[in-house]
């Protein structure tokens, strides 16, 4: 018999009743075919009423329960079902009848945490910008790594480079190696505004590959050379590079915006086809003849203000042009400056706006430098900068940029006026000028004109100056305050007296995995920093393999795996907490090798761990031992920090029952 057509609504009722209930699933997402459900009972799945469902094709059982709908209709169906349970994709749906009773003494340290955090959360008002600037994070620090290879890679380029337009070395020997390096260079830089759509779209609920594309269209690649698109506010061809990655991010989030609008009301048998190409066409046409026309208007009237402040010159042309230089490369306004610097060494021999607006560059790592020095317990901001900061000094600033100022606000700003203090010693000092155009920075030294590079150097440590003492007093933002506060104020624990006719016993806890054993106060997490949860250690591992940390009984496995309960013979409890928030991810990076109530030593292994897939997932691999009842606790000493491998003793603990 044929099957009859079911609204959204009555599917996704229909598929909730085949899983068990609502109450059974944990979370729901879905991929280009399936609705993929996270349950808590199996033996509640029902498949053969699952199948019988008027618009499912097909289940699949496997580590989470797959529905297959198709294309053009799973989508729907995945969101009405959210909707239905009053969450996002991929949440965790409340009210499940899971282990939320009879809550042990970890599991109540765990709930206390995560209720601090969110009254922590609720102190801080909504902001719309903060909400921006977090997307803006979101959408480049997946990038970090590859703005960090290939910028030192760009810098060792730009260094050769100009040591041969010097002539201090020769370049019929070195010219081969450069251009290698320039190729691995432009793998990244060339193309960074498709890395930024395709990052954007992700961030926004658009299609990745459709948020690539709109990204290359700033590229202007097809375009006539011989009748160029023309700008609609001055009638002058596009350039490509218009727009910039700011016009791409507003691009592709408009993008989101009409696919999804389009993926509701499209029939789903030829949304598929549909969608993207209705999409595209938009979004191109918005892009093409109202954004990039829009940054080529700006653009104008920034070389009319550029012209205007090099005519007044000394100080002030320095600090105006050293400030505005980063905003203008955000916009993908730099261009314009080409054509000025080779005018200027056509006619003169030598540029003398380029060393200025090195100095925006300078002005990063000064920021950068105080954000380190004031946020010292951020593991991931530090560790954001410390791979960022040598590629700055040799002025590739996109992973500062990116990365590191412009996510949190603040610090962008005070960098831009250390950018601006470095131009203004720059303009004071005068007739320092490069005789080239290259990247900024300490590479820019050997191309400094006349002899001058002793007032270039001049004029970046002043940036450097400028931009670490504007950061350190005005740019650091409460929310970063806040948090170092917080870490600087952690408890120390201390014994209570207990009763000497109770029993003490010692136990020695060992090092979970390959790798670097840290004290618990070095954690991100202000939550584990702050030993909300207990005292610890965790391991930072260099592969996945995780044991029990001593000998006991598996006495919880959370339903998401990244935590897993352990007690020992005489009650100590332990709670293995494997990466930092990797609790969103679903459990999906996560192989637990052991069961409930099952019997472990120190060299069992309880579970495999993609690292990799938490890493790519923007999230830290930290592995946290913590001891969670700790009035049991009578002492606790860290033994070893440092390299270990695992089932090292790392930390002796005693214990009283």
């Amino acid at each position: 018999m044929a099957k009859n057509e079911l609204t959204l609504t009555e599917l996704a009722k229909q598929i909730y009743a085949g899983a068990g209930g609502m109450g059974n699933v944990d979370s729901v997402v879905h991929c280009m075919t399936r609705v993929r459900m996270k349950v808590i009972d199996e033996s509640l799945v029902d498949v053969a009423k699952l199948k019988a469902i008027p618009g499912v094709l097909g289940v699949v059982e496997d580590e989470q329960l797959q529905v297959i709908i198709g294309p053009g209709k799973v989508n729907k169906v995945a969101q009405e079902m959210v909707d239905q349970a009053g969450v996002k994709l991929g949440e965790k749906i409340p009210g499940n009848p899971n282990v939320t009773t009879g809550l042990s003494g970890k599991d109540k340290v765990n709930e206390r945490a995560q209720e601090m955090k969110k009254v922590q959360k609720s102190k801080q008002k909504p902001s719309k910008i903060k909400s921006i600037l977090k997307d803006i994070s979101n959408i480049f620090v997946p990038m970090i790594p590859a703005f960090v290879g290939t910028g030192i890679v760009a810098g060792i380029a730009a260094v050769l480079t100009n040591l041969v337009t010097a002539g201090t070395i020769d370049g019929a020997s070195w010219q081969q190696y450069i251009d290698i390096m320039n190729i691995l260079k432009n793998g990244m830089f060339s193309y960074l505004v498709i890395y930024t759509g395709i990052n954007a779209a992700q961030v926004f609920g658009a299609t990745p590959t459709l948020g690539g594309v709109i990204g290359a269209v700033v590229m202007l690649t097809g375009m006539n050379p011989e009748a160029p698109l023309t700008n609609l506010f001055t009638g002058t061809p596009l350039a490509a590079g218009q727009g910039g990655i700011i016009g791409v991010i507003f691009a592709v989030w408009l993008l989101s915006i009409v696919e999804k609008k389009l993926h509701k009301i499209v029939p789903d048998a030829v949304d598929i086809i549909v969608t993207p190409t209705l999409s595209l066409i938009a979004i191109g046409l918005i892009e093409i003849f109202l954004i990039m026309p829009l940054a080529g208007f700006i653009s104008d009237g920034m070389v009319g203000g550029i012209n205007w402040v090099l005519s007044v010159g000394g100080a002030f042309s320095g600090f105006v042009l050293g400030t505005l230089f980063l905003p203008m490369v955000m916009f993908g306004l730099h261009q314009i400056l080409t054509p000025i610097h080779v005018q200027m060494i056509d006619e003169t021999g030598r540029t003398l706006l380029l060393p200025i607006l090195a100095m925006a560059g300078a002005g990063q790592v000064g920021a950068a430098l105080a954000l380190w020095v004031r946020c010292k317990k951020d593991k991931e901001l530090t560790e954001m900068i410390k791979g960022a900061l040598p590629v700055g000094i040799l002025g590739i600033g996109e992973p500062l940029i990116y990365g590191v100022t412009l996510p949190l606000g603040r610090p962008f700003i005070t960098a831009c006026i250390g950018g601006g203090i470095g131009g203004a010693v720059i303009g004071l000092i005068g007739n320092i000028g490069a005789i080239a155009i290259g990247p900024s920075g300490a590479a820019l030294i050997p191309l400094i004109s006349d002899g001058k590079w002793f007032g270039y150097v001049l004029g970046l440590l002043a940036a450097y100056a400028g931009g670490f003492l504007a950061t350190f007093f005005f740019g650091i933002p409460k929310e970063q305050l806040a948090k170092e506060e917080l870490a600087e104020e952690a408890p120390v624990y201390t014994a209570s007296s207990t009763d000497s006719t109770n029993q003490t016993q010692a136990v020695q806890l060992c090092a979970v995995a390959d790798g670097t054993v840290q004290s618990i106060e070095q954690a991100s997490d202000p939550v584990f920093a702050q030993k909300m949860m207990g005292e610890g250690y965790f391991v930072e591992p260099t592969n996945g393999h995780i044991y029990a940390p001593t000998s006991g009984i598996i006495s919880s496995i959370f339903p998401t795996k990244h935590a897993i309960g352990l007690t020992t013979a005489d009650g100590l409890e332990l709670l293995i907490h494997m990466g930092v928030n990797t609790v969103e991810l679903g459990g999906t990076p996560f192989d637990i090798k052991v069961s409930e109530g099952q019997a472990v030593t120190k060299d069992t292994m309880i579970a495999d761990v993609d690292l990799a897939a938490i890493k790519e997932a923007g999230k830290e691999t930290a592995m946290m031992v913590l001891l969670t009842n700790m009035e049991h606790v009578l002492t606790f000493v860290l033994t070893h920090t440092g390299e270990v491998r695992a089932k090292t003793p790392v930390m002796d603990v005693e214990s009283v029952k």
